[in-house]
């Protein structure tokens, strides 16, 4: 027979609200009491009813991610690996992570369900836009949340971030130092605030040398395989085509591997190749990518979550920042033109 509240609290001779505030751990019920009524539960097997605590307490104890799925993203490794930390380092505090796909054009009515619903007690932003409507509606709600990536806002929010513009240096600086004179880049849609910092980096560097930055030589392209792959090509055909390459993201990256593949490319000849956050380990290899390297996905995913029960906790939101640095690791694909 399952044991509920009312059982549990008759065995003990103890009201239900004691027993259910011993259980939640307020602080006006003794620590000999608490102890009595744990070890009783667990004695019993007794099992929390999830819905009526949720009532008791007005908490989900979940985080919620509204995340917009493309075909493509199914593939991402990289957020796979920050899901698994976040998951990880919540469960540490009893919280669970909800993952909720939408569709990029009716992702406010998502988060308006979650947060009328009560859902979940606070939520994660992810792949955040310069000009983010998002993190405007959270803030006119005044919902917990924290940015994973930063924005233009004038009103404080929590985010965890990378130092973008100074990786897209790095890359630069490391092909200058090689020789290297025509650079293209290839990079996400600017919307996303990630593209615009790392092409900010990357013609700071330009610049900084004395070049002009070659708007034949910069290409947008969409967040996936296909657009990396379909990029490269348009930058091969070019009549004097660059020395070297910039790929801003490694889901576009694997796509601009191929096409470099496809054409009679090899690692340390033609075309020298930079990929930002590399080339997942699942994508076998028999030579390493030169990359801007991040944290790792896990420890990305700690941070996340460290800053989220920071917020729930009611910390300044003007301090819970956070911000990786990136570095470079030099691999066999790029070298001297």
């Amino acid at each position: 027979m399952k044991v509920n509240l009312k059982m549990l609290s008759e065995s003990l001779g103890l009201s239900q609200t004691t027993v259910s505030r011993a259980l939640n751990g307020y602080s006006d019920v003794s620590e000999a009491t608490r102890q009595r009524v744990v070890e009783a539960a667990r004695a019993l097997g007794y099992q929390p009813n999830p819905q009526a605590r949720q009532l008791a307490t007005g908490r989900a104890n979940a985080i919620g991610i509204v995340y917009p799925f493309g075909a493509s993203d199914i593939g991402d490794i990289r957020f796979g690996e920050v899901v698994s930390g976040i998951t990880e380092r919540l469960a540490e505090h009893n919280l669970d992570l909800l993952i909720h796909s939408s569709r990029p054009d009716v992702e406010l009515d998502t988060y308006r369900r979650l947060i009328d619903g009560r859902r979940v007690d606070a939520l994660i932003v992810a792949r955040t836009r310069a000009d983010d409507p998002r993190i405007r509606f959270l803030q006119t709600r005044q919902f917990p949340f924290v940015a994973y990536g930063r924005t233009v806002t004038s009103t404080p929010y929590a985010w965890f971030d990378f130092d973008n513009e100074k990786g897209g240096r790095l890359a630069v600086e490391r092909l200058l130092a090689l020789g290297h004179r025509r650079i293209a880049l290839i990079h996400a849609p600017l919307e996303l605030n990630f593209a615009q910092q790392r092409r900010a980096g990357f013609m700071a560097a330009l610049r900084d040398a004395g070049l002009k930055p070659d708007a034949k030589l910069i290409v947008e392209a969409p967040l996936n395989r296909i657009g990396g792959y379909e990029a490269v090509v348009r930058l091969m055909k070019m009549k004097n085509p660059p020395s070297a390459l910039l790929v801003d993201n490694n889901v576009a990256g694997v796509g601009a591997l191929r096409a470099l593949g496809d054409n009679g490319w090899k690692p340390g000849e033609g075309m020298s190749l930079i990929v930002y956050d590399g080339i997942p380990s699942e994508i076998p290899l028999t030579y390493r990518v030169t990359a801007i390297a991040q944290p790792t996905g896990e420890s990305s995913g700690h941070s996340l979550a460290d800053l989220v029960v920071d917020v729930l906790a009611g910390k300044p939101l003007a301090e819970l920042h956070k911000l990786g640095e990136p570095v470079l690791t030099v691999g066999d694909t790029d070298g001297q033109p």
